[in-house]
């Protein structure tokens, strides 16, 4: 069968016969420690000759279990899911977490996947991976079920930075903290807005530093704040300098809910209306509010010369 890229609640996979590799996890924000575990499967897929693919759910197991404090998500399930390819996954199977599939026994969460993956040969964990009614599931359960389906299962110990493990919440910590360097480096990658630019106020251009405006905020909002950044038209080549702006803009704007906004450095030919991606390099300062506008402008043409400080020293 003409294998998809993605599909909702195993859909149209009943005829897929060739050997499949599967990842199973949420994976908010596709890290190193993530990748541990996906690129194991993709590995094992390539050596074989089979498909390597990525279960995960939607929307987080928090919006079902914990409503009043959900998780906050790194990224949306878009990017999450070319995040995946990215990283070399053929097909990833987005699954809806509700009531009716958590409430799956432990014992019976691997012939559930069997049976909606009929080519399951292996499936891919972490060592911390727990499932099924009331988590009551772990490595050992899946051992004991993969051997009686002739399932291989492979657990991955946890990956650890400076000590201590790589995981979705400490990025959360990081990027609520400004903590940019941080953040990407658990995350493996430049943590990036991508959106369609759209026409500001203008204030920025009054003030002499236009700027292109992304109304982008996940779940999980960094700190609002001034940030030295790259961009670049997405999918295009070659990455501009810039200084980003997220927050609500108290000096001028108040703005609710918080956005986006990028000041280039040197000439790009962007406008509104093109789709760009942003990768946030290198936190400056905190947002605050000036007592005035001058006051306010000068203060952004420091930030200029910092960033641009950066720039130069790569």
């Amino acid at each position: 069968m003409k294998l998809p890229a993605s599909v909702d609640d195993f859909s149209g996979l009943h005829g897929l016969r060739d050997p499949v590799h599967l990842a199973i996890g949420v994976f908010d924000g596709v890290h190193l420690g993530h990748k541990a575990v996906i690129e194991s499967a993709v590995f094992s897929a390539r050596r074989s000759g089979g498909v390597s693919a990525v279960l995960t759910f939607h929307p987080h197991p928090s919006r079902l279990f914990r409503p009043e404090a959900p998780t906050l998500l790194i990224q949306d399930i878009g990017t999450k899911t070319a995040l995946l390819h990215r990283v070399g996954v053929d097909l990833v199977i987005r699954k809806r977490f509700d009531l009716d599939y958590a409430s799956i026994p432990a014992e019976s969460f691997l012939q559930h996947l069997k049976d909606a993956v009929p080519g399951l040969a292996a499936i891919y964990v972490g060592s911390n991976f727990r499932f099924g009614r009331k988590r009551a599931g772990d490595t050992g359960t899946l051992l004991e079920t993969g051997a009686a389906l002739g399932v291989d299962v492979f657990s991955v110990d946890r990956i650890r930075h400076n000590g201590e493990a790589i995981s979705s919440t400490r990025i959360r910590g990081a990027l609520q903290a400004g903590q940019i360097q941080l953040a990407n480096d658990l995350l493996g990658y430049n943590y990036r807005s991508v959106g369609e630019v759209v026409p500001g106020a203008k204030m920025g251009r009054k003030l002499g530093f236009p700027t292109l405006n992304l109304p982008w905020a996940p779940e999980c909002l960094p700190r609002f704040g001034v940030y030295f950044v790259r961009f670049r038209k997405d999918g295009g080549k070659g990455w501009h300098p810039g200084v980003g702006n997220f927050g609500v803009k108290p000096t001028v704007a108040a703005e609710a809910p918080p956005a986006m906004e990028v000041h280039a450095l040197e000439g790009t030919g962007l406008n509104a209306g093109d789709r760009i991606a942003v990768e946030w390099l290198r936190f400056i300062r905190p947002e605050e509010k000036f007592e005035s506008v001058d006051a306010l402008k000068a203060q952004i043409a420091r930030d200029c010369e910092t960033a641009r400080g950066y720039a130069a020293n790569g």
